[in-house]
């Protein structure tokens, strides 16, 4: 609930968040994808509602391509996608948009390794050039490794905050 908030998905019903920049997010896989649409479409799509004009679109469309590298597949409707597949498309099109915040939900645990490798090399980039990484992940080395501050949350309640190294020690 608190992702989809400061994504804008939904409202707060009590109190305000306050956001500034461009937010992109991964929450579920393949949300905001047409099923019956291709790879290609559901490209011009997603990115549209998150704010890209169509020659933004265009402009980023090979980027987009490339990265998610599922090749001849992008012509195909992405029902037939496998879920690995689906990811790809999602965080290609979210990181390929240059947020100020990228939220990412465990998202990534879906696709191979040599992928996971190549998204988090490019969070880590982002993360480089200014942008802010939301990241939740039930993976402590995932924490450790990508994190310099983290939260542990537990039943909706905040239960510490500090350096991402003493609460995973926290957490354990």
């Amino acid at each position: 609930t608190l992702l989809q908030i400061i994504a804008g998905i939904l409202q707060p019903t009590v109190g305000n968040v306050q956001i500034t920049g461009r937010v992109a997010a991964l929450l579920e896989l393949g949300s905001g994808f047409n099923p019956e649409y291709t790879g290609r479409e559901n490209i011009f799509f997603n990115a549209a509602i998150l704010g890209l004009s169509r020659v933004e679109i265009e402009n980023k469309y090979d980027e987009i391509v490339s990265f998610a590298d599922i090749g001849k597949y992008i012509g195909q409707p992405v029902k037939l996608y496998s879920s690995g597949m689906f990811v790809r498309l999602a965080f290609a099109i979210q990181a390929c948009m240059f947020p100020d915040i990228l939220i990412v939900d465990e998202a990534l645990s879906v696709g191979d390794e040599k992928f996971q490798r190549k998204c988090f090399d490019y969070i880590d980039q982002l993360r480089l050039n200014g942008c802010a990484i939301l990241l939740v992940s039930h993976s402590m080395d995932v924490v450790e490794k990508f994190c310099s501050q983290a939260l542990l949350l537990h039943e909706g309640k905040l239960h510490g905050t500090g350096k991402a190294k003493e609460i995973v020690d926290q957490y354990h």
